[in-house]
């Protein structure tokens, strides 16, 4: 869906989302990642479960709905490390092709690898990567379009069998090319990561691994998103012991070396 606010649209960052208001019948607002960003419009992709985005599916171009947005901290790219690792997985897609998309709009010698995986079909045209990853078997070939159009090298993942996808789990993938690295390219990389709980505490313990700094956007049930009910928390380690911080305000972006992940289990 794109959503035409051209003042949100000028502010936003990758690693925002917008607090929608999907129907006025609805109280509660959804939270949604944003995806793109093109001139005055912003971009969402979004999976319908439960009646408030069943009901914003329902909209047709030139329907108004109120947005808050853009919200939260952003991701951080940073020039010492030009080989941003881009893993995203499900409904963590999204915020995935937005740094894409921004990364590539940026001058310098940025060498982003992206690696995606769905059990679902992917949402998105997908076709075979003519990107050669000399680290990889040529059957695993399978990319988003859009991605390739971008001249960005990625490869799909999924257990469902589908053809061209490595069969197995993001970190898998990751791994196969980590490992191939000299420890000089190992320190142009940073991770970013946006998918389930169990998925991103896999990208954590493999960025711990490999001593790679790794931002990951995290995703909580949410009611007000402006930090006031402190509905969103999640527990982080300081240099003076664990607090709760909120997800909607003081992240979604984390780095993954603060966050307790023990809490999850």
């Amino acid at each position: 869906m794109c959503i035409r606010a051209p003042i949100c649209a000028s502010k936003a960052k990758p690693g925002n989302f917008l607090h929608v208001k999907c129907d006025d019948s609805l109280s509660m607002r959804r939270p949604l990642s944003i995806m793109r960003v093109e001139g005055d419009c912003l971009e969402i992709l979004y999976k319908i479960v439960g009646n408030g985005l069943r009901s914003l599916s329902l909209k047709v171009p030139g329907d108004k709905i109120s947005i808050l947005g853009p919200i939260g901290k952003p991701f951080q790219l940073s020039q010492a490390r030009p080989k941003p690792l881009l893993i995203g997985g499900g409904v963590g897609i999204p915020p995935m092709v937005y740094i894409a998309d921004h990364i590539r709009k940026l001058r310098g010698d940025w060498a982003p690898l992206m690696i995606l995986g769905s059990e679902l079909p992917f949402p998105f045209q997908v076709i075979k990567s003519e990107i050669e990853t000399a680290w990889l078997d040529k059957k695993i070939n399978s990319t988003l379009s859009l991605i390739e159009n971008w001249k960005i090298p990625c490869r799909l993942t999924s257990l469902s069998g589908f053809e061209g996808c490595y069969s197995g789990y993001v970190t898998e993938l990751a791994r196969k090319w980590l490992i191939t690295l000299p420890e000089k390219e190992l320190s142009k990389i940073e991770i970013f990561s946006c998918g389930p709980i169990p998925m991103l505490k896999a990208v954590a313990a493999l960025a711990k691994e490999y001593n790679l700094p790794c931002q990951v956007s995290m995703e909580e049930f949410m009611a007000c998103a402006v930090g006031g009910c402190a509905g969103c928390t999640i527990k982080i380690i300081t240099d003076h012991g664990n607090f709760m911080k909120r997800v909607c305000v003081d992240g979604p972006i984390f780095e993954a070396s603060e966050i307790v992940w023990q809490q999850y289990e």
